[in-house]
């Protein structure tokens, strides 16, 4: 390979985040992966744990007290476990990638209310820049340390963003978020409640309130609201935000459906104004709102593999409520695909490299 090709090393390489990583970067034109940690398959091939790389990588797992330098150095850790040890991973690599929920939140307090527990490393909480390109963009450029963005998050966000920014949103009443995941969401490690006989069917409420993602939408929602403390780094927002979360059978995807209330009489063009204004030159947003057809609004399904995000949204004129509607895979635009898109916005190379696989139909 080239020598002038980025060298990325993976972190937690062994569960489901970290092998859509390696997948992808094993096709990225402009990489090279130079290592793969895992504690529990240190010497084992990387396709022992991801079967779809048989015969496209010979690259075996390493233990991660083994990893040596390299360019970027992507973290697949479980919560908790990144921010014990930052400052050595700093220590391997000027760019850090985390694709846990350890920096996503510049507050400290904020972390606290959420986690439940204090950070480990209060201090880089505001340096970390939410993965975010399509909010995010310019700040990734200079980023040494990115935090990945959760996934029913990154779906509420990219739908609701648009309206926000424009200013229509009624702070007034409370944004009201339902999102509907796979069980991929929930990792590779098994437990009672990804059981076959328990999974299988189920539509299970399972968070119905105080999900860890209300925290960051609070915090990016917040970015477009004018009368907030812009001194303060949790950029909180007077939105008030009830989130639930609910387990569906899919292995990928996320369905969100947002309810927001405007503060003045739009109609639908206006609406359609707001959206492409905000998304017309983004890669990876599609707008999905059509008048017939079974795939008129967004639907995991199709999405799958693919680092889209579609957005659609319906216009219940009489009560000035808005009802968005989002999807995308857990695992890509969710996790992976927004990591390596992260990476291409961090090189300033073309974002869309190493990412352009559409998703499958009829899957």
């Amino acid at each position: 390979m080239s020598q002038s090709r980025v060298r990325i090393a993976i972190v937690g390489g062994s569960g489901y985040t970290g092998g859509e990583l390696i997948r992808l970067l094993l096709f990225h034109p402009l990489v090279e992966i130079t290592q793969v940690a895992s504690e529990s398959r240190a010497g084992h091939f990387v396709h022992s744990a991801h079967p779809n790389l048989r015969k496209i990588s010979t690259l075996r797992f390493c233990h991660p007290d083994d990893l040596t330098s390299c360019d970027v150095l992507f973290l697949c850790l479980p919560h908790g476990a990144s921010q014990q040890a930052i400052e050595r991973y700093r220590a391997l690599a000027p760019h850090i990638i985390d694709l846990s929920g350890d920096f996503r939140l510049r507050s400290p307090e904020l972390y606290r209310q959420w986690y439940g527990h204090a950070h480990s490393v209060p201090e880089l909480l505001p340096q970390a820049i939410y993965g975010l390109p399509e909010l995010h963009r310019a700040e990734l450029r200079e980023a040494s340390l990115v935090s990945g963005t959760g996934c029913m998050a990154t779906a509420s966000i990219l739908g609701l963003s648009p309206l926000y920014r424009a200013g229509v949103v009624d702070y007034g009443t409370p944004v009201v978020v339902e999102a509907k995941v796979g069980s991929s969401a929930t990792g590779a490690k098994a437990g009672p409640a990804s059981h076959h006989p328990d999974r299988s069917g189920v539509v299970r409420s399972y968070e119905p309130t105080g999900h860890r993602h209300s925290a960051e939408l609070i915090q990016e929602l917040g970015l477009f609201d004018e009368s907030r403390d812009a001194s303060r780094n949790d950029s909180a927002t007077r939105q008030r935000v009830a989130f639930s979360a609910t387990a569906v059978e899919l292995v990928r995807g996320i369905l969100v459906t947002a309810h927001v209330f405007l503060r003045e009489r739009l109609d639908e063009r206006a609406l359609w104004r707001i959206y492409r204004e905000a998304y017309q030159h983004e890669p990876f947003i599609r707008l999905v709102k059509e008048r017939n057809g079974v795939y008129r609004y967004p639907e995991p399904k199709i999405l799958a593999g693919s680092n889209y995000c579609d957005v659609g949204f319906e216009l219940d004129v009489e009560q000035q409520r808005v009802v968005v509607i989002s999807a995308l895979d857990n695992l890509m635009k969710g996790a992976a695909g927004n990591g390596v898109q992260d990476l291409n916005c961090i090189f300033g190379w073309d974002e869309t490299l190493g990412l352009t696989f559409p998703g499958l139909h009829p899957a």
